[in-house]
């Protein structure tokens, strides 16, 4: 399955199909299911996410019922737009909040990413038993890597690869649906309000990606 995987981002990047004339398209306000995986073969997350388009908001909390030996108990407020995000522990009422050094995110293409080609999974001939995605890529300056991004005619995120020097991984969303059924979840908790932001270290490149590392 990795070696697959491995196989599809190298079409990606050699790919020399593209046309000049795609635009990237974004995200639509949506309420969905996410697993994050290593290309090590660990599952490094199972969960539930709320991401608002406009104010480029992001929600995710992986779900402890799915426990496995390699997984991370994570709840993530992203505020991709101000350069800022909270991680909460509600259990133990902590919080902190932590700027970003890097806003890409795993549900939007960004504006500068080149358009690869469309490609059909399944197959186009039998109706329901395939789904055409196109595939964007771009570069990670700030983390030395790649990413590639396959997202539906509708613009929905299908699944996100990044590469880097340390490690990989697959982003895959699960059950979409086009609406924040809680819209209080993208919302500062009590217990965050009012804290400063920390100090990054040194070195460190604060980004959605590296959570989960």
């Amino acid at each position: 399955m990795y070696a697959a995987v491995v196989l599809f981002f190298f079409m990606c990047l050699t790919a020399t199909t593209h046309a000049g004339t795609h635009q990237p398209c974004h995200a639509p306000n949506m309420t969905g299911f996410m697993s994050v995986l290593s290309l090590k073969g660990e599952i490094k997350a199972l969960g539930v996410f709320t991401y608002e388009s406009m104010g480029k908001k992001l929600r995710f909390r992986s779900n402890d019922s799915y426990p496995t030996n390699t997984s991370i108990s994570l709840d993530l407020l992203m505020f991709f737009e101000e350069g800022i995000f909270y991680k909460i522990d509600s259990k133990n009422q902590s919080c902190e909040k932590k700027s970003l050094q890097s806003t890409l995110e795993p549900l939007d293409i960004p504006d500068d990413a080149t358009f690869l080609f469309s490609v059909h999974t399944g197959t186009p001939s039998i109706e329901g038993e395939g789904l055409k995605v196109k595939v964007w890529t771009g570069s990670m300056p700030d983390m030395k890597g790649h990413y590639s991004i396959a997202v539906t005619t509708g613009c929905l995120p299908v699944s996100t690869f990044y590469f880097t020097e340390s490690t990989s991984f697959l982003f895959s969303t699960y059950d979409v649906e086009l609406e924040i059924k809680d819209p209080d979840l993208l919302t500062v908790p009590s217990i965050c309000l009012g804290l400063p932001v920390e100090e990054t270290p040194e070195g460190t490149v604060n980004s959605f990606l590296n959570e989960f590392m």
